[in-house]
């Protein structure tokens, strides 16, 4: 499994370290990380997301970033929107796009709480979600259609052939 790591330098100290805790989980579980990129805040994540994920090398993407609580809601309206696109990209390429992104609503103290616990899961995630999407397509294989009384589902038609 190739994966591929965005993480945010805003932050820095915090992101920095979950960057190295990232990598360290993704060795324990055998996991290659093919490339790293780093984009300024964890807003600019979702179009380096995209791009990564349009590459047949990458099979999953973790994303590493700590929206620590500042004077406004501001941090609110980053981690929502920054979530909501990393799941939409997710859907729409079909592989992982894990989520360790801390925050909003937390204080720097509690940044640096959750570097290991955030970072490792994000790296866990990714390999369980990938793992379960084989799964489930390895099991989609072995499924044979139910057997139908009707012809005209048997033939590919809709059952509505000659109706009103």
């Amino acid at each position: 499994m190739n994966l591929a790591i965005v993480v945010s330098d805003f932050n820095g100290e915090v992101t920095s370290r979950m960057l190295r805790v990232a990598r360290e989980k993704a060795g324990l579980l055998g996991v290659e990380v093919v490339h790293t990129s780093h984009v300024p805040g964890a807003y600019d994540m979702p179009l380096v997301v995209d791009r990564l994920l349009r590459q047949p090398g990458i099979d999953a993407v973790v994303t590493l970033g700590a929206i620590i609580r500042g004077q406004t809601k501001h941090d609110e309206a980053i981690a929502g929107a920054v979530c909501r696109a990393l799941s939409d990209l997710a859907v729409r390429h079909r592989k992982p796009v894990s989520l360790g992104i801390t925050g909003p609503g937390m204080t720097e103290r509690q940044a640096h709480a959750r570097i290991r616990p955030a970072a490792e899961r994000a790296v866990s995630s990714a390999v369980g979600i990938l793992g379960e999407l084989e799964r489930v397509d390895r099991a989609g294989r072995n499924i044979i259609p139910p057997k139908t009384n009707h012809p005209d589902l048997e033939m590919g038609g809709t059952g509505l052939e000659g109706a009103p």
